[in-house]
C-alpha cells in the first residue's frame, strides 16, 4: 500500500501520516529522515522531530540522497518525511542528481524501491505552488520539480490525501 500525504507548512500533515504508520500492524517501522542538518535551526527542528517519535517504535534512517539504495527489512511500515527536503537535496546537494530531470527521476525510483522493500509507504510531500506564481531561477526550478515528484507519485500511489487545516481530505483512496 502507498499513501501520499500533501500539505501547507503547518497543515498537521506530518502527523497524520505517521498516525497512518502507527495504525497499521507492519513491523518493523521504518522513518526515513531527508532533512539535512545545517545550522542551528535545521538542527533543532530534526531534535524536535526525535523528540516527537521518541517511543513510538520507529527505527530512524536518515538518507538525503539516493534513496534507491536503501536496503530496509522486508514487509515493514516506511514513513518518508519529506519530498520537500528529498527534491531540495537531489536539487542542491552534491551529492544529488543536480537537475529537475534527474532529481525527479531520482525520488521516483526511491520510492519504487522502497515499495519493493516495505509491505506499506506513507509520503509527505509539501504543498508549496499555491503561494503565488512569480518567481524567479532556482526557487521556479525547485517548485516545478516538486510538483512533478508529486504528480509522479499520486499517479502510481493507491491513496493520496491532502491535510488541510489538520483534517484529511481524501483525492484517491481513502
Amino acid at each position: 500500500m502507498f499513501t501520499l500525504v500533501i500539505g501547507g507548512a503547518a497543515s498537521g500533515k506530518s502527523e497524520y501520516a505517521e498516525e497512518l504508520i502507527l495504525a497499521s500492524p507492519l513491523r518493523p517501522r521504518i522513518y526515513i529522515a531527508t532533512m539535512e542538518p545545517f545550522g542551528a535551526e535545521g538542527q533543532a527542528r530534526i531534535a524536535r522531530h526525535r523528540e516527537l517519535r521518541r517511543g513510538k517504535g520507529f527505527q530512524t534512517v536518515e538518507r538525503y540522497t539516493g534513496i534507491a539504495g536503501l536496503k530496509l527489512p522486508a514487509g515493514g511500515a516506511v514513513l518518508l518525511e519529506c519530498l520537500g527536503n528529498l527534491a531540495a537535496n537531489e536539487l542542491y546537494s552534491p551529492a544529488g542528481a543536480g537537475t529537475a530531470e534527474g532529481a525527479a527521476s531520482a525520488v521516483a525510483d526511491g520510492v519504487d524501491a522502497l515499495l519493493a522493500q516495505c509491505g506499506e509507504l506513507v509520503a509527505v510531500g509539501n504543498e508549496v505552488c499555491s503561494g503565488g506564481r512569480d518567481y524567479a531561477g532556482d526557487t521556479e526550478r525547485y517548485l516545478r520539480t516538486l510538483a512533478e515528484i508529486h504528480r509522479c507519485l499520486a499517479r502510481r500511489a493507491d491513496r493520496v490525501c491532502e491535510v488541510v487545516c489538520g483534517i484529511p481530505v481524501w483525492h484517491k483512496g481513502a
